[in-house]
Parts: structure tokens; C-alpha cells; sequence
């Protein structure tokens, strides 16, 4: 119990709540494991509830007709997903959420969390602000998608991953190279190729999943 209220506390969703409220909040949770590439839902498929990363990573996706998948999010410890149906009204859940490694996860159950989240005014601004803050990264990703070339797209995500890191010398990828390429709307083999033109233009260098920001101002002005 004790490690579900600090995992709770630590959380952009209930931090700041009091004690009492996050023991309610974990009494309802339920833990659940999955192994990596393992479905946590599927769109579509009745929605009980919505999730918290203790662990790993998850990814939210949709597919397309065609089975091209198109990445929306990808969440890490201390992030819920999967909520969207408990305040929309939704019976099921929108999209398809994939654990991409070997994943802990708490489970709120739909009607419990609505109980408690009725009797409590903090916790509905709580998640107010994050849907609020997932709204307008789900937006500037819409544009990016729609409005810019790929090479922005890219150049976008790494300023993105510098204000989050608090970092403008280096970046930390924090999900495979495939994985972010369909996050950005492209190819591998394009993300490739757009990051070997940025390091020979001098604008990154790339080890790994780590990348050296050479010229930030650089990044800022390709966004655009």
C-alpha cells in the first residue's frame, strides 16, 4: 500500500492531494503486469477503467484501414492513460494501448474512481489539468502532422524533448527509433536519412538513443 500512495503522490495526476484521499485512491487500485508488446486494450473493447504506469512504457495507437499504425502518446511512470472514457461517457476505449516493455500498471476502476472523484474538488481540477496539458500536446501533434514536413517534425520533437529533459546540449530518445518515426508520421529509413543531414549540417550528433543538440538555435529555427 505504501509504495501505491507514493507512486500516487509522485504522480502529475494526484500530486499535491492529501493523505487521506490518496489512501481511498489506492484501496481502489488494482496492480497488473505486462509483458513487452503485450495489448493492455484494444480499440473499441469495453472500457472498465483507465490505467497508471508504475513501471515501463506504453504506447496508444490506432491503426488504419490499411494497418498502417499511427502513434499518439507514449507514456512513462507516474502517467494515467486509458481515461478519456471515464469523463466522455464512452462505453469503450478509443484507441489501442501496447505495453513497450515489460510493464506494472494500477488499474482504477471506472466506478469507484468516479465515486471518489465526485466527493473531491481537487482531484477533478487534477484531472482537469493534465487532460488539459495532454490536450494541447495532442494539438501542436495534429498541426506538426498535417502542416509540416517531416524534417520540422523531427526538428520539433527534439526542441519538445529539450524543454521536457531541461536540457538544450543533449536529448535522451525514450522510445526506439521505429517507435518515434511512426510517432512523427514517417518511415524509419526517412528518420534515418533526416538525422544523418542534421549531423552533417552540424546541427545534432547522434549516439544511440542519445543526442547531442550541437546548435539548439538551429533546431528552433527548422520547427518552423
Amino acid at each position: 500500500m505504501e509504495n501505491k500512495i507514493k507512486l500516487l503522490a509522485e504522480s502529475l495526476l494526484f500530486n499535491g492531494l492529501p493523505e487521506s484521499m490518496l489512501q481511498q485512491l489506492a484501496a481502489v487500485t488494482t496492480e497488473r503486469q505486462f509483458n513487452r508488446s503485450e495489448a493492455v486494450f484494444f480499440e473499441g473493447q469495453a472500457a472498465a477503467g483507465f490505467y497508471l504506469i508504475k513501471s515501463g512504457q506504453v504506447k496508444i495507437f490506432k491503426l488504419s484501414p490499411e494497418g498502417k499504425e499511427q502513434i499518439l502518446h507514449v507514456f512513462g511512470r507516474g502517467e494515467p492513460f486509458g481515461e478519456v472514457p471515464v469523463f466522455s461517457g464512452q462505453l469503450t476505449f478509443p484507441a489501442n494501448a501496447v505495453s513497450l516493455s515489460a510493464s506494472e500498471l494500477l488499474f482504477f476502476p471506472k466506478q469507484d474512481f468516479v465515486r471518489l472523484i465526485t466527493a473531491s474538488p481537487d482531484l477533478a481540477l487534477s484531472m482537469l489539468a493534465v487532460l488539459s496539458r495532454r490536450l494541447c500536446r495532442f494539438a501542436a501533434q495534429i498541426e506538426s502532422l498535417s502542416l509540416k514536413e517531416v524534417p520540422s517534425r523531427v526538428a520539433a520533437h527534439l526542441v519538445y524533448l529539450a524543454e521536457t529533459q531541461g536540457s538544450t546540449k543533449q536529448v535522451e530518445l525514450d522510445i526506439p527509433k521505429g517507435q518515434l518515426a511512426s510517432l512523427l508520421g514517417t518511415s524509419p529509413e526517412t528518420l534515418s536519412r533526416i538525422f544523418n543531414s542534421m549531423s552533417a549540417e552540424g546541427l545534432i550528433r547522434v549516439e544511440g538513443r542519445r543526442i547531442e543538440l550541437l546548435r539548439y538555435e538551429g533546431l528552433i529555427t527548422r520547427q518552423d
